[in-house]
């Protein structure tokens, strides 16, 4: 049986460190409120006048570098952004562009937030198995800064900028994607939205002076759906493939809040050392969040190690990947 398996794997990070201490100068806050709260330290911030496609681009010239493909041969482009460069073209089409794959790739961006990584991973996956495509990058690019208000104490701590890609192509080894699992409630909507700037609420002068062109979340409810979702997910794809939490050896949330890490963690009683985590120094990253966290550590993985991935983002959109390293 084909699969899809990663061969390769970058990333992306700004330069510019915004620390809880200078945030502390913009908002009523400080280090300590925040890092016992959501476990941040620092988050990356892209200072330039550019869009996130400047991030992906430069996390997939880093793939191509590091995997020594030609921008010729590949097939397929996805990105996974919930703040593209535009409303359109897609932000796909301009890293495309930057990335000089024009020959023969096609490319088309998806929406599915902080879920951004595996549900695209999982589009990916589909298209290599079926024979459609070869050689498929899946690159996740987010400037949350753009979107962040940072009169708001809540949510302005929480996220940071940056962008990862990884290769995806064919196998028959039995290694890469092996299973998914995927939920969406639109019933979270009010939850966690970006209220105004789309059809349903396009942009007036009322909306940008009530505050209405950034992420809004109501934290409780935000909390209690993430660590359900991602618990029951990441049960449900352990039991479907005859997993415990003995015998895989990597578990990789989304990085959104280092208590809901904790808390997914402790109630599906994995051992915290098999937990990836590294929302200390760059936040949540949203959608590139999970491949920035997997390349970060990826010194830490080796060929044939069993991954399971999960993750939980507006929409309210949900699930759980298992995979097997490649690399």
């Amino acid at each position: 049986m084909t699969n899809a398996k990663i061969t390769g794997i970058a990333s992306y990070l700004p330069d510019y460190v915004l620390t809880n201490d200078e945030l502390s100068t913009m908002v009523d806050t400080n280090d300590e409120w925040i890092t016992t709260r959501v476990g941040i330290k620092e988050r990356r911030i892209l200072k330039k006048d550019v869009g996130s496609s400047y991030m992906g681009i430069q996390a997939v010239q880093r793939l191509l570098e590091q995997t020594g493909v030609s921008p010729d041969d590949i097939d397929l482009l996805i990105c996974a952004t919930s703040n593209p460069d535009y409303r359109f073209p897609s932000t796909a089409s301009v890293i495309i562009h930057g990335c000089g794959l024009e020959k023969r790739c096609y490319g088309y961006d998806i929406q599915a937030a902080c879920a951004g990584f595996i549900v695209a991973a999982q589009d990916a996956s589909a298209y290599i198995r079926s024979g459609i495509y070869r050689k498929v990058i899946v690159v996740c690019a987010e400037k949350m800064s753009s979107m962040i208000n940072y009169k708001d104490r809540a949510t302005c701590p929480l996220f940071g900028d940056g962008a990862a890609a990884v290769l995806m192509e064919p196998t028959e080894d039995g290694d890469g994607f092996i299973d998914g699992i995927f939920h969406v409630d639109g019933s979270g909507l009010p939850n966690l939205i970006y209220k105004a700037g789309g059809s349903a609420k396009p942009a007036t002068v009322e909306s940008v002076q009530a505050d209405e062109h950034y992420v809004y979340q109501e934290g409780r409810a935000v909390y209690r759906h993430a660590v359900m979702d991602m618990l029951t997910a990441s049960q449900d794809i352990l039991k479907r493939n005859n997993l415990t939490v003995d015998t895989i050896d990597w578990f990789v949330p989304h990085q959104a809040n280092l208590r809901i890490i904790e808390a997914v963690g402790e109630r599906l009683g994995i051992n915290p050392d098999k937990v990836l985590v590294n929302i200390e120094k760059v936040g949540n990253t949203s959608a590139a969040s999970i491949p920035l966290c997997l390349d970060q550590n990826k010194d830490k993985l080796h060929r044939g190690d069993r991954v399971v991935l999960t993750a939980f983002g507006a929409g309210f959109t949900w699930g759980a990947s298992y995979l097997i390293w490649s690399l």
